[in-house]
């Protein structure tokens, strides 16, 4: 493989595998990060549009999922999937995640508003009262900035950018705010899950 030198001497990274990337990416590369980036983005958004069936959130999510990736660079392997498909599972992973949060918390919220006067007894409906409690201790294990952000993305439907605008703080911080929330959830909901 042939590969030149951009401006200021830099290796170029575009004509590079993508395993290579990785690589240089997980020793904090940004512009190999950009060409996978470049590579894969759309595929990343389009699974992510067909799992939640909304454009910003799709965004959202692909952008979420790279910074994860990036973070996570040294844990790929190439002898499990390819890089594509790797991002791929990310994508769909989390937007599965974001799915099921969704639906918790739409239960919660319901659950939270007006419970019917018999609904949690335990000789009624015991599962229902262990996924409440459940959702309860999930939440409750929250910063109070996380719970802000989830309320106001999973209870009033609002996207990153009408939460920056809500909170008056700056888009970037409303997604970041969001992702460590669902990343809390996340740990404590699925990663339990994988180690069993």
């Amino acid at each position: 493989m042939t590969r030149g030198t951009g401006s200021g001497g830099r290796v170029e990274t575009g004509g590079d595998p993508d395993w290579l990337l990785v690589e240089k990416a997980a020793k904090g590369d940004v512009e190999a990060l950009g060409v996978l980036y470049d590579r894969h983005a759309s595929s990343m958004l389009a699974l992510a549009l067909r799992i939640l069936g909304h454009a910003g959130d799709a965004e959202d999510l692909v952008h979420d999922v790279l910074i994860e990736a990036w973070e996570r660079m040294r844990t790929y392997d190439a002898r499990r999937a390819s890089v594509r498909a790797w991002l791929l599972l990310r994508v769909r992973s989390r937007a599965i995640d974001r799915l099921r949060m969704v639906r918790l918390a739409r239960e919660s919220a319901r659950t939270y508003a007006a419970p019917p006067a018999r609904a949690l007894e335990p000789a009624l409906d015991p599962e229902r009262l262990l996924e409440w409690k459940h959702a309860v201790s999930l939440l409750g294990g929250l910063s109070e900035l996380q719970r802000e952000v989830l309320d106001l993305a999973y209870f009033r439907g609002l996207s990153a950018r009408e939460i920056a605008l809500q909170l008056r703080i700056p888009h970037g911080t409303a997604k970041s705010r969001l992702a460590s929330a669902l990343g809390a959830l996340r740990r404590q909901i699925v990663e339990p899950e994988e180690d069993s």
